[in-house]
């Protein structure tokens, strides 16, 4: 007996989402592709946005980016294991009141990713 086309697996999705869709009709499925492409879109150009205003106002200058280079200190990302090539900028980070560090920081998903980089202000030995 021929019981027709297969039923797609479902994604790796929650139930609250997947059991409505598997009610609707062809129709409206199709809408919701073509509303969650978009959605996917705007996020992606979201993030991008919030990426770059964040490293506009978190992001060191060139002076402090000579800075480290005359301190022998690497500013190119991809002489660090775990910074990614593209997306991550240097940022100083206060750890504790009067404790300045450099920090290669970058966003990995929906989450803020940091490596150190050393301090601003070296002591002197």
């Amino acid at each position: 007996m021929n019981s027709g086309p297969a039923k797609p697996s479902p994604p790796d999705l929650p139930d609250y989402v997947v059991n409505p869709l598997e009610s609707q009709s062809p129709e409206k499925l199709e809408q919701v592709a073509e509303y969650a492409g978009e959605l996917a879109t705007w996020k992606r150009a979201k993030r991008k946005h919030d990426l770059e205003q964040k490293r506009d106002e978190e992001g060191i200058d060139e002076d402090e980016l000579e800075d480290l280079e005359d301190r022998g200190i690497s500013i190119d990302p991809t002489d660090y294991e775990d910074v990614p090539a593209s997306g991550a900028y240097i940022t100083i980070k206060e750890t504790k009141p009067g404790y300045h560090y450099y920090y290669w920081q970058w966003r990995d998903g929906d989450s803020w990713k940091n490596e150190y980089i050393g301090p601003v202000n070296p002591r002197e030995d």
